[in-house]
């Protein structure tokens, strides 16, 4: 076969159908209808199959990209699943999700002259064909002595589950929430990612026999040197994100009618805010409502205000759209459903009524000044612009931080910021317990608190002393001057003693 150029493969990426902008903005249904099989065939044939494929690099798992579109264009479907779920178990929900752009797609060498391959597309198409179909990952388990507790359901959380449950050992999940999933439940709306699509490959890993069990705040009911010792947990892993709102601790912050995106999302995916009545759990939103910031958890607030009937939604942000941190489809799809734009706009200050409630902020222009710490321009205000804008509700969108329960109520070394401080292999300052995700780095994405979670999982079974059976250990055969009884140093383990 002719190997592919730039001139020889389709010019234009496969079109994505997605809902009309009108309907969707009043429903909470997938707004990307996903590919079928053959738009999914016609944007594998532009994938050049390259040779030192740079998007297997970019992406933090490390997935076989070339390795799954080849077998797709075989339409050997169940083979390029095999190959995909080597290295995730949720393709469906990180097609759907993650910043593809800025990763494995952004490094593709087609997109220096086209657009380039609609990798998460395809992998959206592939996971929700492994649904349909019923597929799942074949492993021989062959079972070890060793119980690791899990905290946290989400990404980095299942991620590390999944490694450690295909290596043998006996893994419980515990999550403070109600259902499994983490950010991927309560901070995403369905209509981004549906609940039947995290239901879906949550099964999955449950079929590896990892044990979840929900409504279960560690810290509270139990702590991490609990699950050491009285709990008999070989090592602990530690997932639990950074779900804590961030504010910006000025006059007004108090009033009714301020929330934090993290409550309106969870109270609208979590606990059915937006099938009120049937649901006893309304948001109670005004007619007119401010978001504040400008990344892919304000977009979600704003277009999930739409769908609960406010009449307007305003972004207000204190940087232009090209500092913006959405990504851009997300910018795109807001902008398409009649959400409103503030940029170089900053509040002061959140008024309110006689009754307590808000009526509008106090906002100040901005300019752009030098470049800070994050290589954005900084935003500097313009002095004698302050006005009036009037609202009824403000959501804060802004960020988030860790929830300080583990740090309160155990011995981990936390960073100046709160967050857990682990070393390259991301163990923590108490032995046997790893952290990875949001809960080391800060806001991150999914698939990076993914890969945080499989590189957690090689740690651990490094310190249990399991050979993973995915790992393959090369001695170097001239080397036998460290060799015991013919067994060389590196395939020597220890094993963990616990002191009475």
């Amino acid at each position: 076969m002719a190997r592919k150029t730039i001139r020889s493969i389709p010019q234009e990426r496969a079109p994505m159908p997605m809902q009309d902008p009108a309907i969707r903005a009043r429903n909470f249904d997938e707004v990307a209808l996903g590919f079928d099989t053959d738009a999914a065939l016609l944007e594998c044939e532009r994938c050049l199959i390259c040779p030192q494929p740079a998007c297997v690099e970019g992406c933090p798992v490390n997935i076989d990209i070339p390795g799954f579109i080849t077998r797709m264009l075989k339409h050997d479907y169940r083979g390029a699943y095999d190959v995909l779920s080597d290295s995730t178990l949720l393709p469906a929900i990180c097609g759907r999700v993650c910043p593809q752009e800025d990763q494995c797609e952004g490094v593709c060498p087609v997109g220096a002259t086209l657009e380039p391959v609609a990798i998460g597309r395809l992998e959206r198409w592939l996971g929700d064909r492994a649904i349909a179909e019923g597929w799942r990952q074949s492993a021989h388990i062959e079972p070890v002595p060793h119980r690791v507790g899990i905290i946290g359901s989400g990404p980095a959380g299942m991620a590390c589950a999944a490694d450690l449950a295909k290596a043998g050992c006996k893994v419980t999940v515990f999550e403070a929430l109600h259902e499994p999933g983490g950010v991927l439940r309560y901070g995403i709306p369905e209509f981004r990612l549906p609940n039947s699509v995290v239901d879906a490959e949550i099964g999955g890993l449950k079929e590896l026999g990892i044990d979840i069990r929900c409504n279960t705040l560690v810290g509270r009911l139990f702590t991490i040197e609990d699950m050491l010792n009285e709990m008999g947990f070989d090592a602990v892993f530690i997932g639990t994100g950074a779900g804590a709102p961030r504010f910006m601790d000025i006059p007004g912050e108090n009033l009714n009618g301020v929330l934090s995106a993290n409550e309106l999302l969870t109270r609208c995916n979590l606990m059915h805010a937006g099938q009120f009545p049937d649901y006893d759990t309304p948001l109670g939103i005004g007619r007119r409502i401010a978001v504040i910031g400008a990344g892919n958890t304000a977009m979600d607030a704003m277009r999930v205000c739409l769908r609960l009937g406010a009449e307007e939604v305003h972004c207000v942000y204190r940087r232009t759209d090209a500092e913006c941190p959405a990504r851009l489809e997300e910018l795109h799809h807001a902008q398409e459903e009649g959400i409103e734009f503030h940029w170089l706009t900053a509040p002061v200050e959140i008024l309110g009524d006689e009754d307590g409630r808000v009526r509008a902020m106090r906002c100040i222009r901005m300019e752009l000044g030098e470049p800070d710490a994050s290589g954005r321009r900084r935003p500097v205000p313009v002095e004698g612009s302050e006005f009036e804008f009037a609202a009824d509700t403000v959501v804060y969108a802004i960020g988030t931080q860790p929830n300080p329960i583990l740090g309160q109520t155990s011995r981990l070394k936390l960073d100046a910021r709160g967050y857990i401080e682990t070393d390259e292999t991301l163990a923590t300052s108490l032995a046997g317990v790893y952290a990875g995700g949001d809960i080391v780095t800060g806001a991150a994405t999914v698939i990076l608190a993914m890969g945080a979670g499989r590189k957690a999982a090689k740690s651990i079974l490094d310190y249990l002393g399991v050979r993973d059976s995915n790992t393959v250990f090369e001695p170097d055969p001239g080397d036998t001057s460290q060799a015991l009884f013919g067994i060389p140093a590196g395939e020597m383990n220890f094993v963990r003693v616990r002191a009475a």
